[in-house]
């Protein structure tokens, strides 16, 4: 352990390999992992945990409420708020909770409004105001912020996966996320107007039994965020165009869904998001089952796990 002569360490629970900077304080109550690095003229509240490998850069201020997970990098000058009303020398009993899981990213200048959840690996960038909690793996910018895409999702459009103008025949391309495929359907075109379809099982690998619409997303919002234990899925979005996100535990990629010729192939245990809806976008979706509330992993790490125990 490293502490630099003018920091000021009450707590006694400081981990082993952690190096602590110049006029750093840390409160007698905060409980700080190990292998960190505490910069210049933080300050660490005492009903603060900070886990192991943690970055905090200069500047940063961990009030009460705060929990830093493991493998968690603050940037300089973020700013953590624990108190969404407050006033001077009014206190709460109880100060509200802010949760940044592992291996998330604050980028530097960020604020965090009290009471959310930064998700695991997800991205703040730098300056921005986040309202509102951040899914896991997503990268968020602006005031307020919002998501802009997704960690290590590889994009790839359908102008280059495919060719662009639907063929006499459907293609199928396999994503290098487990199981999901692209097709591009057949496009009949007369002066009578436009025709594409597909059938069951050739392009549509399962028989629906339930089908729903999403349209009308108010722009900026996303969709989905969750995986099925059994229920296959097939999106086609039928007028305007949003983007979808999957995602096996290992692999991410995200596609573009802009022509309605375009159909997407989402095994079940696959993690999927949608969203960059257009103001118009209507997204079918064909379901190979009934609605079961039981079918849903809605929590990533969760979906992790499921995946281990198969």
């Amino acid at each position: 352990m490293h502490i630099h002569q003018t920091a000021i360490i009450e707590s006694p629970h400081i981990g082993e390999g952690t190096r602590i900077w110049a006029y750093a304080h840390i409160l007698p109550g905060a409980r700080v992992g190990r292998d960190c690095n505490i910069c210049d003229h933080t300050f660490i509240e005492n009903d603060v945990i900070v886990g192991d490998r943690v970055t905090i850069k200069c500047g940063v201020q961990l009030w009460d409420g705060v929990t830093l997970e493991d493998d968690v990098f603050v940037g300089p000058n973020a700013t953590f708020a624990n108190d969404p009303f407050p006033r001077s020398k009014r206190h709460l009993a109880k100060m509200v909770k802010t949760l940044v899981a592992r291996n998330a990213s604050i980028g530097a200048n960020a604020t965090i409004l009290p009471g959310l959840v930064i998700g695991r690996n997800a991205m703040v960038g730098a300056g921005a105001v986040v309202t509102r909690s951040v899914p896991p793996n997503a990268i968020v910018v602006g005031n307020p912020a919002r998501i802009i895409g997704y960690v290590d999702s590889e994009p790839l459009g359908a102008d280059t996966a495919m060719p662009h103008d639907a063929p006499a025949t459907a293609i199928k391309e396999a994503l290098p996320v487990r199981g999901v495929v692209l097709h591009r359907l057949p496009l009949v075109q007369d002066m009578r107007g436009n025709l594409t379809a597909g059938e069951v099982p050739r392009d549509v690998p399962f028989t629906p039994q339930r089908y729903f619409l999403v349209h009308e997303v108010p722009s900026g919002e996303t969709r989905g965020a969750h995986a099925h234990r059994v229920c296959e899925q097939y999106l086609v979005c039928v007028r305007g165009a949003c983007s979808v996100v999957v995602d096996d535990g290992t692999t991410r990629a995200e596609v573009r869904l802009d022509d309605p010729c375009l159909g997407l192939y989402l095994p079940s245990m696959v993690w999927g998001i949608q969203y960059k809806y257009t103001p118009d976008a209507v997204l079918l979706v064909l379901a190979s089952h009934p609605y079961d509330g039981t079918d849903y992993i809605r929590d990533y790490d969760e979906y992790l796990a499921a995946l281990a125990a198969e």
